[in-house]
């Protein structure tokens, strides 16, 4: 079901670690951005779709994580946007013939026959340096950064004063950095920083997972992100509550661990 959070801006949570689909009003139509999860969950969320009475126009996915770069056949056949970067990357892993095989690996083994796997990933890079989603709707800023994923963009709505954060910026999971970057740590930092720079604008923060939340949340999660990959950096324990026992999830402190041994074997911080 779709929950307005600001005006002309929709929410659509799945069941999945509380995924974030983001629906917003243009004059004509919506934009669909980060739509998920399982085929019942996209099936409703057409639905709810019709019912608002305006068709899609346009999708934009904020990084090329599988569980960002779906879509369904209701939505039709608009385009699905994203950075440059992100979609060279999502392309880069559909080039492979295997690729179905390569993300299934990756599916979490309860969802893992719900998920549509048909029009995954069919993303159009925009320009380098693309300011705004080019659309008939309300300004929405690209932020592009590099923290969690190649071609991470976060989008602020600008009249809604709505940021959409993609994968950070959550009350339930920790920073889940790229592994594979070269600057893993500074990356997160830096874009916590422009993210920060946007506090005056922001209204209403909605994570790829978790709670949506408002300025107040959008400060603190900022604050707690860069703690933890603060700490981190350099080479101390962490006492973040999304990953300290008692966990909301009992299966992140496990991620934790293995990003520090990551970073650890790759030399990008300190042995403990």
């Amino acid at each position: 079901m779709l929950r307005a959070i600001a005006p002309g801006v929709h929410v659509h949570e799945s069941e999945f670690l509380m995924s974030n689909t983001v629906v917003v009003e243009g004059d004509i139509g919506v934009l669909l951005i980060d739509p998920g999860i399982t085929t019942g969950e996209l099936e409703d969320l057409g639905r709810d779709l019709q019912d608002l009475g305006k068709p899609v126009v346009a999708g934009f996915s904020t990084h090329p994580d599988w569980d960002h770069v779906l879509w369904h056949e209701s939505f039709g056949d608009v385009p699905r946007l994203g950075t440059a970067e992100c979609a060279a990357s999502i392309a880069e892993l559909r080039s492979h013939d295997d690729w179905p095989a390569m993300i299934a690996e990756g599916l979490p083994p309860e969802y893992a026959d719900e998920i549509p796997m048909a029009l995954l990933g069919r993303i159009t890079g925009l320009a380098e340096g693309t300011a705004q989603i080019p659309w008939d709707g309300p300004t929405v800023r690209i932020l592009e950064h590099r923290a969690h994923a190649p071609g991470h963009a976060a989008l602020l709505i600008e009249g809604a004063r709505v940021l959409v954060a993609g994968d950070m910026l959550s009350d339930i999971l920790m920073p889940f950095l790229d592994l594979d970057a070269p600057h893993p740590i500074d990356d997160y930092l830096d874009a916590l920083t422009m993210l920060e720079g946007q506090a005056d604008a922001v209204e209403t923060v909605v994570p790829g997972h978790g709670a949506v939340g408002g300025s107040e949340h959008f400060r603190t999660r900022i604050q707690l992100d860069r703690a933890y990959v603060e700490r981190m950096r350099d080479v101390l324990d962490t006492a973040d509550p999304r990953v300290s026992p008692g966990a909301p999830l009992e299966w992140l402190p496990d991620v934790h661990r293995w990003q520090v041994q990551r970073l650890t074997e790759r030399g990008v911080i300190g042995e403990r």
